[in-house]
């Protein structure tokens, strides 16, 4: 890292760069690695996780107001205009409620894909942000950039440009210099919404592929071990065939049983009873079955026949009904 300060402000450049040296060295920083999106696509054989420093040709940054949930989108929709393309790659930070980022349209990293550009370590929150009076620096090629905050309205400002010009420009603002070095700054890969929109679908395809093909490998598994457990399972009728003799017999004894009933005895009772009260002018008004299969009977007879008749016969009793005859009450 180096330090470099104005000639005229010689002790606080010297102040600055003392604090700047204390600043302990870091041991380089590991590739990126693939992510979720990148397993779930398939696509983790082919991510490239060493990233090659590199400075476009167009650069862009500013803050913007946080508004959370939607940062990705408010960061693409600047980054869109500021570049004047809906193709654009672009990095972001957040911090102090302000997102921080810097944009580039991807043609610019036509010959450059697997790149990432240093400066954007410097952005707040970032391995190589030291604070906002700082001048930041990056040089590759004769191109060199600068990021640095304007102390009187608190903007993010990105220069750019050959480094005979930029550089002199640079040197001139009362502040300290960092010049980053890619080798120890954290990398910090560019973001692409087209790119990782159709990642997502790739994603989605072939997760719905493998969890339809998952599924059918269950189902098969189910029905596979159905088949060889009806297949395997020994049936033994023996109880089936006893518990259907038993219930034969049941339905045997019940059948007979009420074959052997008195219904058909009461049956003839009741038409030799209306046989004798049709031959004298008699109504049969009752006939009940008791308990113990006794049976009582109640008619009505003309007063000649109080006495009884042959199959008429009962206990007569004292009133005369109003169409002149008495009511008998027998047993049978």
């Amino acid at each position: 890292m180096v330090l470099q300060a104005q000639t005229g402000q010689a002790e606080l450049g010297d102040s600055r760069s003392r604090a700047a040296s204390s600043r302990p060295a870091r041991a380089p920083v590991a590739k990126t690695k693939a992510g979720l999106l990148d397993m779930f696509a398939g696509e983790s054989k082919e991510f490239v996780g060493e990233l090659v420093p590199f400075l476009p040709q167009e650069l862009v940054g500013g803050a913007l107001p946080l508004i959370p949930g939607v940062e990705d989108e408010a960061v693409w929709n600047a980054a869109s205009q500021a570049c004047s393309t809906e193709r654009v790659h672009y990095c972001y930070t957040i911090e102090e409620n302000r997102i921080f980022y810097l944009a580039c349209p991807s043609a610019q990293l036509a010959s450059n894909p697997n790149s990432w550009c240093p400066l954007a370590a410097a952005l707040p929150g970032n391995s190589e942000y030291w604070d906002r009076e700082t001048v930041y620096l990056y040089e590759q090629e004769g191109v060199a950039a600068a990021l640095r905050w304007d102390q009187e309205t608190g903007r993010m400002q990105v220069y750019l440009g050959a480094s005979r010009t930029i550089l002199p420009r640079i040197q001139t603002m009362d502040a300290n210099f960092v010049t980053i070095n890619p080798e120890v700054a954290d990398v910090v890969p560019w973001r692409n919404k087209a790119l990782r929109t159709e990642k997502l679908s790739r994603a989605t395809a072939r997760m719905l592929v493998l969890s339809g093909l998952l599924l059918n490998i269950i189902i098969i598994a189910i029905l596979s071990l159905q088949m060889l457990l009806t297949h395997s399972v020994q049936r033994d009728l023996t109880q089936v065939k006893f518990e259907t003799q038993n219930a034969v017999g049941d339905l045997m004894q019940s059948a007979a049983s009420t074959m052997q009933n008195t219904s058909i005895q009461h049956m003839v009772n009741v038409q030799e009873l209306l046989d004798s009260l049709g031959r004298i002018d008699g109504t049969l008004l009752r006939y009940e079955i008791k308990s113990g299969g006794a049976a009582e009977w109640e008619a009505l007879v003309p007063q000649a026949y109080s006495n009884g008749i042959k199959g008429v016969q009962g206990q007569v009793q004292p009133e005369i009904e109003p169409d002149g005859r008495v009511r008998i009450i027998g047993k049978k």
